[in-house]
């Protein structure tokens, strides 16, 4: 298939939702600074790579995390050194390295912007053999417990979302010249939502003066939401609960089956969570970093309730450290936690704080930096 050449590659895998997330909030900032100017695609390379078991990693992310955790663990655990993700990665290169060049003959990017730790070596292997001049940039979705396999010298620049991961990854090997710390690459609309919660709750249909909790678990609606869901009806009957199952269709059924309160209102995967964000006053969510940071931007106080996966364990230090929320494992500490953000002196202290420690605007700094990449390399062309 022949393929128009393209600005920009955005280079991911579908792990999770959150790396695709990351590329459709930086593309969105793209077109907000340059409207059609910069052309650019979105690739899922371990699926292209077309090799048993790597191309079927988005499904058995799946599984790990919702089914087998331990498992996931084990498996972090037993990677987790740059010296045995990158021999893995030459293994994987070798197999599927035709697919791979193919990809990027036929799409030719200017740019290849990485949003999965496990993709930046095969494309930088690519780029070597074929010895084509597109830059790469790493963009790390993860926010304090970083795998090693996000720390690789081979790239051009990788751009933080935080101080502690700019340390851990110069630690690890990265010269400053390849680092720069950015905001999180949050879709540009939630910071663009800007009305009240009362307002929001009262245009989707909401009780507009009730306490309301958003209660999700990311994209694959993995961890003990259910349960959840049903302790706080019975323990808050006088809260309006908005829960999102994500892609986790078998949750969303069996809640649906289920006595439900009339303040209770259900919903699967969307594509307005920045309007469920602004009409709550706080929201409950595992330790992601997409949906946690998501909620920060939108200066809502955020109740973690566990980390899937050890990749997650930072960002709870995260949370507390900066006095953003609550880390709470047990439904009666959830219970404490929201009554406590009722009151208002304290609710407003937490908003406070979260002005100063996480940007609104880190899909708009990622922009920025791959247009100054595209730039540079143009005049590089032309001079």
């Amino acid at each position: 298939m022949n393929r128009q050449p393209i600005d920009v590659l955005f280079a991911i895998s579908d792990t999770g939702g959150g790396h695709r997330s990351a590329a459709v909030a930086i593309s969105a900032a793209l077109e907000q600074m340059s409207g059609d100017a910069i052309s650019w695609a979105i690739e899922d390379i371990l699926r292209a790579t077309n090799v048993p078991g790597v191309r079927s990693a988005p499904g058995l992310y799946d599984q790990l995390s919702t089914r087998w955790l331990k498992l996931y663990n084990f498996s972090f655990q037993l990677t987790n050194s740059g010296s045995t993700v990158s021999f893995l990665s030459r293994v994987v290169y070798l197999i599927a390295r035709q697919n791979l060049e193919r990809l990027l003959a036929e799409r030719q990017p200017r740019l290849v912007v990485v949003t999965h730790p496990l993709v930046h070596r095969l494309v930088c292997a690519a780029r070597r053999r074929r010895r084509n001049a597109f830059g790469v940039v790493t963009v790390v979705t993860d926010l304090v417990t970083l795998h090693a396999s996000w720390s690789y010298p081979g790239v051009d620049l990788a751009l933080t979302p935080t101080d502690e991961a700019y340390r851990l990854m110069h630690k690890r090997g990265m010269k400053p010249s390849q680092l720069q710390r950015c905001g999180f690459p949050v879709h540009p609309k939630f910071a663009a939502e800007n009305r009240d919660a009362v307002t929001v709750r009262r245009a989707l249909g909401f009780d507009p003066d009730r306490f309301t909790v958003l209660l999700t678990a990311g994209g694959v609606g993995s961890g003990r939401l259910g349960e959840l869901v049903q302790a706080l009806e019975q323990q808050l009957p006088d809260k309006q609960l908005l829960v999102v199952t994500g892609k986790n269709r078998a949750l969303f059924e069996e809640l649906q089956r289920g006595p439900r309160s009339s303040y209770t209102h259900l919903f699967g995967f969307v594509n307005n969570m920045e309007e469920l964000m602004a009409a709550s006053d706080v929201v409950v969510t595992k330790a992601g970093p997409g949906t946690l940071m998501e909620a920060l931007v939108m200066r809502k106080p955020v109740i973690v309730t566990e980390a899937v996966g050890i990749q997650e364990h930072g960002n709870i230090d995260f949370v507390l450290n900066y006095e953003l929320g609550f880390f709470c494992p047990t439904t009666e500490r959830i219970v404490a936690a929201i009554g406590s953000l009722e009151d208002p002196a304290r609710y407003a202290a937490t908003v406070e704080r979260l002005k100063h420690a996480v940007p609104r605007d880190g899909a708009m700094q990622i922009a920025r930096v791959i247009h100054q990449r595209l730039a540079l390399q143009s005049q590089r062309r032309h001079g």
